[in-house]
């Protein structure tokens, strides 16, 4: 009984394909080659990934990365703790807002970028996989792992695991005026989804919990704090002799 199963998208390149066959013919996993029409956008090619595996977990690469190592053991080990959502080599926080995201170490992160994404099948299904909308790939790696967390109120992690990123071939092939105009169209069409959900931002609840704890170890040492009555600052209507 195969241990694993590994889905490939054929979308007309049957070349690479047969090479992909032939890399992982002597693995202890099934096999699995998705046909899919070479107009088919990011999203829907990533979700035709995913629907005919049979496994709990699944591991999404993006064709520009190739594995260097023990991927899987990292990435099915932090799934195993039921409050982490995603998981990934690359991972991104938003920049005090969720107009602009950058990459991030972590290990907490905002999202977890499709170059190589871990996350359970059935969580996948729940919440209805990629947006079928994304055409292009840019971001919407970052709606679904937003939609993986806000199921349950859960984590996205970066994982250090060896990959290596090639040229993105998807990138290289799109002219730059249009890798602009799509990006934009995902970030608005994200934001239109998103934008009443910035508690989602891992700063955002870092910054909160800091508060919470200096108000409490102001309490602790008799100090009522700047959110006291005593303590507010003056307004220009406050001021004595006004």
């Amino acid at each position: 009984m195969p241990t694993a199963s590994l889905v490939a998208i054929d979308a007309g390149w049957p070349a690479d394909v047969a090479r992909w066959r032939r890399s992982v013919s002597e693995l202890d996993a099934e096999v699995l080659v998705a046909p899919l029409d070479r107009e088919t956008g990011w999203a829907a090619a990533a979700n035709g990934a995913v629907q005919p595996a049979r496994a709990e977990v699944v591991i999404l690469f993006d064709p520009s990365v190739e594995a260097a190592g023990d991927v899987s053991g990292p990435l099915l080990e932090a799934l195993k703790d039921p409050s982490i959502a995603v998981a990934g080599p690359f991972g991104v926080r938003g920049k005090g807002s969720l107009k602009e995201f950058a990459a991030h170490p972590g290990p907490e992160v905002d999202a977890i970028e499709g170059y190589c994404m871990a996350f359970r099948r059935a969580d996948f299904l729940a919440v209805g996989g990629f947006d079928r909308r994304f055409r292009f790939y840019r971001i919407a790696d970052i709606e679904l792992s937003f939609k993986l967390r806000a199921k349950g109120d859960r984590r996205a992690v970066v994982v250090p695991v060896p990959v290596i990123k090639h040229e993105h071939r998807m990138w290289e092939a799109t002219a730059d005026a249009e890798r602009q105009r799509l990006s934009r169209k995902n970030l608005y069409r994200f934001l239109d989804l998103w934008r009443d959900r910035e508690d989602l931002l891992v700063e955002r609840g870092e910054q909160s919990g800091k508060t919470q704890r200096d108000q409490q170890q102001a309490g602790k040492s008799g100090d009522p704090g700047p959110d006291a009555q005593g303590d507010q600052p003056a307004s220009a209507g406050d001021r004595p002799g006004q």
